[in-house]
């Protein structure tokens, strides 16, 4: 799952006592012990920090596919795992934007980070980079990864959106940020993240809280919409009516426009898409063009580049101008 920028993840009772510096290969550490656990520490052995919640379900995946390359590396790293509930000024400090984030630390310093599920081999190739810069003594330049192709980036994301994997997309816009701050796409697409998540008093958060540079910005506007459509879900007894209503009549325009409503805030965005482009199949002028307006807004929530965006524009073109 995803952590918004500056938000504030739910509250938990923190432990009675701040973990002491371990020399374990792999350690629980918390802002107190942070500085001495694995600043200092990393001045001889590099070390991994996994930021993570027990509510993220892909920090769950790869803990252990990190944990297991650390105790295959020998020792030549340590891991240490912050949790952000817990911590919540340390993930700010380090402008943790999503979990689970990774940094490495060597020399006392931050040389490398990544965010999102990464695949065994690349996690084995950036212990065995750590290694060699420890092997060669060479001192770290401080830095991100290389520049990111930021259009392939976005594009990618939004793909991934698209097919509800959150911890890709939000993985991917996090790297952008990190490039560049002032992206207002990709800081939408974090709060896309959220609303998929149902996490939507998040996504609230991170709009009220957008820098004044994004404010006006078309995808934050875009955003607000959706948002608005989440919060707007009907409950199951309205969506069993609806559903009702249009098995008796199949031309109860007002039922399968509610029913759209209904499919689009509960992730089910085709089927919406669907559903109004038939209303226009069938009446186009119907209650003063609703359907259609309808439709544009889904468009506006997904974003002009959401391959449903793409596809449903297509399907419109087809039913006006046939």
């Amino acid at each position: 799952m995803i952590l918004g920028l500056g938000s504030k993840a739910p509250a938990k009772e923190k432990a009675a006592a701040a973990p002491a510096p371990s020399n374990d290969m792999i350690f629980d550490v918390d802002t107190e012990s942070f500085e001495k656990a694995v600043v200092l520490a990393s001045m001889d052995t590099p070390i991994l920090v996994d930021f993570w919640a027990p509510w993220c379900g892909p920090c769950k995946q790869l803990m252990p596919v990190l944990e297991a390359a650390v105790k295959e590396a020998g020792g030549a790293v340590r891991m240490a795992k912050v949790n952000i509930d817990d911590n919540q000024e340390l993930a700010q400090a380090l402008r943790i934007q999503s979990v689970p984030t990774v940094f490495a630390f060597f020399k006392g310093q931050p040389v490398t980070a990544f965010a999102g599920v990464r695949p065994v081999s690349e996690i084995k190739a950036i212990i065995d980079q750590l290694t060699k810069m420890v092997q060669q003594g060479q001192a770290p330049v401080p830095g991100a990864p290389p520049p990111l192709d930021i259009p392939a980036a976005l594009k990618a994301a939004a793909e991934a959106l698209a097919q509800n994997d959150l911890g890709l997309a939000q993985g991917i816009y996090s790297q952008i940020l990190q490039q560049d701050e002032s992206n207002a796409a990709a800081y939408a697409g974090i709060i896309r993240t959220f609303i998929s998540a149902d996490h939507l008093d998040q996504a609230a958060q991170m709009l009220a809280e957008a820098p004044e540079v994004m404010v006006k910005d078309a995808a934050l506007n875009a955003a607000r919409i959706a948002l608005d459509l989440a919060r707007n879900k009907p409950g199951r007894k309205e969506v069993a009516g609806f559903t009702k209503a249009l098995d008796k009549n199949p031309d109860d325009h007002q039922a399968r426009f509610d029913l759209a409503l209904a499919h689009f805030a509960s992730g089910e965005k085709e089927t919406a898409i669907d559903a109004l482009i038939l209303i226009i199949r069938k009446n186009r002028t119907w209650e003063e063009d609703k359907a259609r307006k309808q439709l544009i807004q889904f468009f506006e929530a997904l974003g002009p580049v959401d391959p449903l965006t793409l596809s449903g524009r297509r399907k419109l073109s087809t039913v006006l101008f046939s």
